[in-house]
């Protein structure tokens, strides 16, 4: 009878941290919608490389704080070689060449479209893990792939703008399909530091060059505007993204976070003016039923966990983190023994096995 009450303990314990991390990628894609129109507003006073370092460098102040409140600050190069590795494919694909390409499409396709087009990303995202990152999807999570990609190819279909600003909307999603895989596995920093250092360093390369080939980086308003909308948009989002796809898994926090394109399109309506068409509305609604078909989803197997050590948020009402203290939500250097248990998961910073 113990050992039932147990084991229900520990099911409802995994089923509430997921739909905290579900509801943490929820509002990182809120916050990130954000963005796309409020760069399409910046992009007139200022030019596309610049803005984007702007951006990125606003991201890295945002989380500055978050931080230091951490305590627990720790040099990528003394965290391993793959988290240098990975924090480096981050930081080119992720911080520099992403928003680089998202930028110069919009400055020649609406907001709402631009917006709408990011939903590739998921796309990407998905492909890339499952050829690339070998991440387990199930049937139930390539059919939600599924469904958002027929959802950016309707949008495709009905959304104006040009050859050249969707071609390089669509590059831009695929180096952060890259980005999110490679965000996922960093376990050598916290998700705080990740951004720091991310945004810091691509928003130094982009400000500096695209400061040089423009010759300025615009009025001291909108790079102080630029600024705010980097820490929140960029900044606030990308930490709460990365604590999201260490608890779910690169490919399933994606699906979460392809609704911010739709926070984008609504701001891009209700502040911008612009227009609503029926293929946008077709389109959301075949994502929110490609989302709820992802959350249905069942998985759950007998595994085997080596002995490890890392770093990254977490709490101790789980079945993977036992040792020594209790308390909220906190980060640190932890180790972890080897175990062999069964229960519901995804392939989070704990569950990289592979799948027969």
């Amino acid at each position: 009878m113990k050992k039932k009450v147990a084991n229900w303990v520990k099911r409802m314990q995994v089923k509430s941290n997921t739909g905290r991390f579900i509801m943490i990628g929820l509002v990182s894609a809120l916050l990130f919608g954000g963005a796309t129109p409020a760069s399409k507003a910046l992009l007139g006073g200022v030019e596309a490389q610049a803005l984007a370092g702007l951006l990125y460098l606003g991201a890295a102040l945002g989380v500055l704080p978050v931080v230091i409140r951490e305590r627990a600050f720790r040099w990528p190069w003394r965290a391993g070689r793959n988290t240098i590795l990975q924090l480096t494919g981050a930081i080119l694909l992720g911080g520099i060449l992403g928003p680089l390409l998202l930028l110069l499409g919009l400055r020649s396709a609406s907001s709402g479209s631009a917006s709408l087009w990011l939903n590739l990303e998921l796309v990407a995202t998905v492909i890339l893990g499952h050829f690339v990152f070998r991440e387990h999807l199930s049937r139930r999570a390539w059919g939600a792939a599924g469904g958002t990609f027929i959802a950016a190819m309707l949008l495709a279909g009905g959304e104006g703008g040009g050859i050249l600003p969707a071609f390089l909307i669509f590059l831009a999603c695929v180096c952060w399909g890259f980005d999110n895989h490679f965000t996922a596995l960093i376990d050598g920093i916290s998700p705080a530091q990740t951004t720091l250092w991310k945004g810091s360093v691509a928003g130094t390369f982009n400000l500096v060059l695209g400061g040089v080939v423009a010759g300025g980086a615009g009025s001291p308003g909108v790079v102080l505007v630029a600024l705010l909308v980097g820490a929140v948009s960029y900044g606030c989002s990308i930490t709460l993204y990365v604590m999201a796809a260490q608890g779910l898994g690169a490919v399933r926090s994606q699906m979460v976070f392809s609704v911010a394109p739709f926070f984008g399109l609504l701001l891009s309506v209700t502040v911008l003016g612009e227009v609503f068409t029926p293929a946008q509305a077709m389109a959301a609604l075949l994502i929110v039923v490609s989302l709820m078909v992802l959350f249905s989803e069942q998985h759950a197997h007998g595994h085997s966990h080596v002995a490890m050590s890392h770093q990254h948020r977490h709490r101790h009402d789980g079945l993977h983190h036992s040792h020594g203290h209790g308390g909220e939500s906190h980060v640190h250097w932890h180790e972890h023994v080897p175990q062999e248990h069964a229960h519901k998961h995804w392939p989070d910073l704990h569950h990289r096995h592979d799948h027969k």
